[in-house]
């Protein structure tokens, strides 16, 4: 790649790793559902503005077909933004930044495992060792860290790795049902999905109190930098770099993640999670059947496309 690829793909990842600091900032004033309706409502119409621009450019090569595959698009949401992104935030009430970000890698093992079972992709002794491996880098993790061990803790955790089972069962679900999307219209269609779903138990659990200054600055930066940006980034990689090369920033996010919370909340990173992330990473690279400094799975369609963390 050439540098400035290099460069991109290290902003990228050092972005969607901030999406864990501004989630933590922000998620105490506007609660889970509140904050990530505003975060995909808000990316979705930016999206779309930028995909009217470009239809008016060039012909599209596809259209969305709303009234046709409205069910499809409200599925991916669901699995790929909506539940996601509140599992995350409501797990980042108890857990670290750093924690979170770490968790959130093992997509590609659940990925790995859900493939296998729904879309009949063999699921080889390797890949096995790699999801045990993976049980036990998660259990090293949160065993190393810092947090007293608490049903609060304990909820976090499993609600972050649900997180990434959604997001593994939505990437196998959007490479069947909306694969032939170009990544914009795809991403469009999964933000505003998400919107929908949203809207009521946001309405629901809407803030009583204005949020802070700093809480609205971390909530534009979550949905302008860490979601809108970060796409654009994307589609510049996957368009010059290839689906391959892009998907290595899987690896960047949970680094980066845990650096802006060392630097930012003071969240100590002890040598436990270290050791945790490094057999996690591990885990990954046996289930991918790569080698970790060049590929990583969040995939859509299944073979093609790297997804947003968080």
């Amino acid at each position: 790649m050439k540098p400035i690829h290099f460069a991109t793909l290290t902003l990228l990842g050092a972005i969607w790793g901030a999406s864990f600091l501004f989630i933590h900032i922000t998620v105490a004033e506007l609660g889970s559902f509140s904050l990530m309706f505003i975060r995909v409502l808000v990316a979705g119409l930016i999206l779309a503005g930028l995909a009217y621009l470009m239809s008016r450019q060039r012909q599209p090569q596809a259209t969305l077909q709303w009234r046709k595959n409205w069910r499809k698009y409200l599925v991916v949401g669901l699995l790929n933004s909506a539940l996601p992104f509140s599992l995350i935030a409501f797990a980042e009430l108890k857990i670290t930044v750093s924690l979170a970000a770490i968790l959130n890698s093992t997509t590609p093992l659940f990925t790995a495992i859900v493939a296998a079972l729904w879309s009949k992709e063999q699921l080889t002794g390797r890949k096995v060792w790699g999801a045990v491996l993976g049980v036990i880098g998660v259990s090293v993790l949160v065993g190393g860290s810092p947090l007293e061990i608490d049903q609060g803790v304990i909820m976090a955790v499993a609600a972050s790795l649900l997180a990434a089972l959604c997001y593994g069962s939505g990437t196998v679900y959007a490479a069947k049902n909306i694969g032939g999307l170009p990544p914009l219209y795809a991403s469009m269609a999964q933000l505003l999905g998400a919107a929908a779903i949203l809207a009521l138990p946001a309405a629901l659990t809407a803030p009583s109190a204005l949020p802070s200054a700093t809480a609205l600055v971390a909530l534009a930066a979550l949905t302008v930098l860490s979601t809108s940006c970060a796409y654009l980034l994307y589609f510049f990689l996957l368009r010059n770099v290839g689906p391959t090369r892009t998907a290595s920033v899987t690896f960047l996010v949970p680094v980066f993640g845990s650096i802006w919370g060392a630097l930012f909340l003071q969240e100590p990173l002890s040598s436990g999670m270290l050791l945790g992330m490094a057999i996690i990473f591990t885990s990954v690279g046996l289930v991918t059947g790569v080698r970790i400094d060049t590929r990583g799975v969040r995939r859509w369609p299944l073979k093609s496309l790297t997804k947003i963390r968080t």
